[in-house]
Order: structure tokens, then sequence, then C-alpha cells
């Protein structure tokens, strides 16, 4: 590889006056390289990690820092290119750690790393310094991986108010999405999401409770899985619901997904969800060539919603997947429980207080807010900032829950459960004698909406929450654009299925090539299909 070599990248501004310039930053092309192809070209000899970690510094620096100001980035690890020469030296002997050697990733910021601070964005975090490794985390670093920094969120993982605007915390501002300045990145892992979207590694963390790895993802375009819960350590993870949680890849492509997951899954004494993972887990990458064909997939029709352009790009994707030689079940009816919806809210407040307190009590000696009601005073002494844009209305709330112990609570959380797994994808799975359900992941991007003037409008579309209740692997995949913002499409199977959702969602990818690159608009008078629009008409 001629390393002198440099590209440009991404799109360059409008040819109308745009109200951001965008810097014309160039690259060495291994900033657009995949995970694996990086770690194979290091392994060879055509690169090395310390050029790989100079790139996307150098990107960070020009577009998330400055131009276009993505603010995906909350904190950069001050020892990354020491640990890149380290393992040059290690690769130039022959000695390489594991499947990830010299690779960068990025870690969303509730997620603890040795070397930086774990704020979950919040100021009252900031000294939250535990100089320990989440297990997953570990888990990657012990394959050779590099930890270049910590991604912004949503505060507390958009667990703070009922009026939260999404990828906005305390230390980080608010993160935008790379395909629309004024669009949001959707959360809580937007920062994650935006990241990846923008080329500044090709890995990152996030975490989900319900939907904050698969909406970010979609809505930036780019790949993004939430496993099983129980395959994935939540050790020293900045709780929300022990019952919910799961930590899981955002990517560029399903199989560096899945070597993600290889890494990472198994059993850990401290997590009792993990107890079964060693003897469920499996390579899932060697999954991935598997292919669909014969497999009988369920399409939701149910789930998707009343968006046109959403629909079109769905039928496309289908029309992929039967080419392929999946069989294509039409599901038009389901009756969700309404258990789900009436009590989900409270029962995870009840499981936010309970986790959070004994999360705050564990943490670093610096820290001063040991319990939720520390933090709740703490936002209201620091309300300038942390209350600058919204309340703290659910953190009130959740202090007046009832507590796990309570029969009340016990009762509630195993309905819902049961009515998302048996009563809810395993029915629909069971009754249509399908493997897997695919439908759209999200709408396209909404506008940031400071003033809370223009709430998204319309109906349900996508039942991400069915499989975060259930607890069960749900992917997203990039499946197009509308008008420049990204589509994703969903795939989601039953408990330890992980590997046939990533293979449906390689199998799709991989003859869809449906990602798209970001262009930094900043608004519609820079839509790249629209902006010569909302010009004036001028006669030729």
């Amino acid at each position: 590889m001629n390393r002198c070599l440099i590209i440009l990248l991404l799109i360059s501004a409008s040819a109308c006056t745009p109200k951001v310039t965008i810097p014309p930053t160039v690259v060495v092309p291994i900033a657009a390289m995949s995970a694996s192809d990086l770690a194979n070209a290091i392994r060879a000899g055509e690169i090395t990690s310390e050029e790989t970690v100079k790139a996307y510094l150098s990107r960070i620096e020009a577009y998330d820092d400055a131009g276009p100001m993505i603010q995906s980035v909350i904190a950069l690890n001050p020892n990354a290119l020491t640990e890149a020469q380290k393992l040059d030296a290690e690769a130039d002997a022959g000695q390489f750690r594991g499947a990830l050697h010299g690779v960068p990733i990025l870690i969303k910021d509730n997620i603890e790393t040795r070397e930086l601070p774990t704020t979950a964005g919040s100021l009252a975090l900031r000294e939250n310094d535990t100089a320990r490794d989440a297990p997953i985390v570990g888990r990657l670093r012990n394959e050779g991986a590099i930890i270049l920094g910590k991604t912004n969120l949503s505060e507390w993982a958009n667990y703070r108010s009922n009026r939260s605007i999404s990828g906005w915390s305390g230390i980080g501002g608010l993160t935008r999405n790379p395909h629309g300045l004024d669009r949001s990145a959707c959360g809580s892992s937007a920062g994650s999401a935006a990241a990846i979207a923008a080329f500044f590694a090709p890995l990152a963390l996030g975490t989900e409770t319900n939907g904050s790895i698969t909406c970010p993802a979609s809505m930036n375009g780019i790949v993004g899985f939430k496993p099983t819960i129980g395959l994935l350590s939540r050790t020293h993870i900045v709780p929300l619901s022990p019952r919910q949680d799961s930590a899981g890849p955002m990517t560029r492509s399903v199989r560096d997904a899945a070597l993600m997951l290889t890494i990472m899954a198994g059993s850990d004494p401290l997590d009792p969800a993990t107890v079964n993972a060693d003897s469920l887990r499996s390579d899932y990458i060697e999954a991935l060539d598997s292919g669909i064909d014969g497999m009988r997939i369920g399409v939701f029709r149910w789930a998707e919603g009343k968006n046109m352009a959403v629909s079109a790009a769905f039928n496309e994707a289908l029309d992929v997947l039967k080419n392929q030689g999946a069989v294509l079940i039409e599901i038009t009816e389901f009756d969700p429980d309404p258990v789900m919806f009436i009590n989900g809210d409270a029962v995870l407040k009840t499981e936010f207080k309970q986790a959070l307190n004994d999360y705050l009590a564990d943490a670093a000696p610096n820290v001063t807010v040991r319990s939720l009601t520390d933090l709740i005073a703490f936002n209201e002494t620091h309300s300038s900032r942390e209350l600058a844009l919204f309340d703290q209305s659910i953190l009130i709330e959740a202090e007046q829950s009832i507590g796990i112990d309570d029969p009340d609570y016990m009762a509630k959380a195993v309905a819902i459960t049961n009515a998302a797994q048996t009563n809810g994808i395993d029915k629909l799975l069971r009754e249509h004698n399908v493997h897997v359900l695919v439908m759209p992941s999200s709408k396209p991007a909404s506008p940031i909406d400071v003033a809370f003037t223009s709430r998204p409008a319309g109906g349900p579309l996508g039942a991400g929450w069915l499989a975060a209740m259930a607890g069960y692997p749900a992917l997203s995949v990039p499946m197009g654009d509308h008008i420049g913002l990204p589509l994703g499409l969903m795939i989601i199977g039953t408990a330890w299925d992980d590997a046939s959702v990533l293979a449906v969602g390689h199998a799709y990818e991989t003859h869809a090539d449906k990602t798209v690159l970001p262009s930094y608009a900043n608004g519609p008078f820079e839509m790249p299909t629209k902006s010569a629009a909302m010009r004036p008409y001028i006669d030729q």
C-alpha cells in the first residue's frame, strides 16, 4: 500500500453558500477500512497501528472538534499513540495479541475504561476515574484493541427527563448527525453511532435499554447490534435496568459487529445474567456465511409504519432477501399485551433507582454523588448547565418509586417479560413458522427541536421496543436513505439466536450495498438532493 496516498472521503460543501464550512481534510485510506481489513493489513505489515491512530485523530480534530463539529467524542485516550507504538513493536517481532491487534475502538462513556473517567455524560461523574476496565473492554483490549477515546451519549442513557433532547449531555453537549447537522443522531448511543458514520474509528461500543443502539445506528446509517441479554457482561457499566441493559457493537459492517461480539461474549461471575453465556456463545463470524437460502423470514408488516419512503426502501430490502433464497412470510396482525405499555415505565424507574444507587455507591473515591437523591440535588445546584435545556422529571419520579423487593414491582416485571417473550416474539415466530422477523428500524432522523414545538409525529414504526423488553437480539443495518437521511432494516430473533440474526443482516448487507456517506448538510438548504430547490428559480 502506498502510505503517502491521500483521498477525500466525504462529500464537499454545497455550491450554495453554506452555513458550515467543511474542512478539506485529507486522510490516508486506512480511515475507511473495516476493522477486519485493518487488522489483516497490520498483521501483514502493510500499515502500522501508529499510522491508523494518527489518521483517526486527524479526522476527529477536523470534523468533531472543528468544521461541522459533530461532537461525538467526549474524551480521547492520551496514551493511544504510545500504545500503538508498543503494539507496532510487538508486530515487528512477530507477536500479535489477537484479532484486533493495533485496531482503535471508541467506547460509550457509560462503560468503564482504565485510562479515562466514566461520566454517563453528567458533571456529577467528572471524577469517576475508576482505573478499571469493564470486562467486555478488557476482552477487546486482550485481543489487541486500542481504546481511542470515549463517546458522547444522551445523559444517563436518556433517562433523565420526559422532554429530553436525544444525544445531549452536560459534559459533551449535543452530538449532531453527520448526514444532517440539524437532525437528531438519536440516542442514547448517539456519539458512538455518529463517530462511526463520520469515520472517526472502525469500531465503537454502545449500550441499549430500549433502542439506544438500534435507533442511532439506523439514523446515522451504520450497523448496530443489541445481543441477547446475558451474552455480554454488564459489570462496570453505568446501569439503567439490569433486566433490559446490554452493551453491543456499532460498526460499518455486520462482519465487524460479529467480530466484536465473538470477542466480548462470555460469562462473568459478577453478572448473574451471563451464567449461560460460555455454553451458549458461538463463533459469530463463522456463522455469517451460512446464508439464508430456504430460511423462513417473517415480514412484520404490523411494525412497518406509514412512511412512504421507508416502505419503499423496505420493499426493496425484501426483494434482496427473496433473491438470496429466503422464504418471506407476511405478518400483518399482532396484538401486543398492553401490560408492556401500561407498566413498562414504572418498572424501569424502580430498576433504575436501585441499579444507579448500587453503581454510585461503588463509584471512584472522588465522586461526591452517592445516590439518586444526591444526583437530583447536584443537578439543582448546577442547573445553569445540567438543567439548561430540559428538566430531570424522570430522576424525580424514579426517586419516588417502590423498591425492587415490592411484590407489585416483581409481578409487573414478570408480566412484561412474558408479554414480550412467550406472548410476543416467540409466539410470532412459532405461529408463523419463521426464524426471524424483519421490519424497518425507524423513521428518518427528526429535526433537532430545542424548543419542543414540533415533536416527531406519525404512527408507530419498528418494534425494537419488543426485542428490548424481551431481552432478545436486534440488529439494524443500512437500508438506503430518504433525501440523504439514512434508513435502517431491523432483524429480530429469539433468545440466544444471535448468530442467525447476524447471518440475515450479513446476507442482506452484502447484496444490497445501501451504505450512505455523510454529507454534513446543515439543514434543508444544504441537503445534497434538495439544495437547488430551496433557492429561487432561475430561468435558464
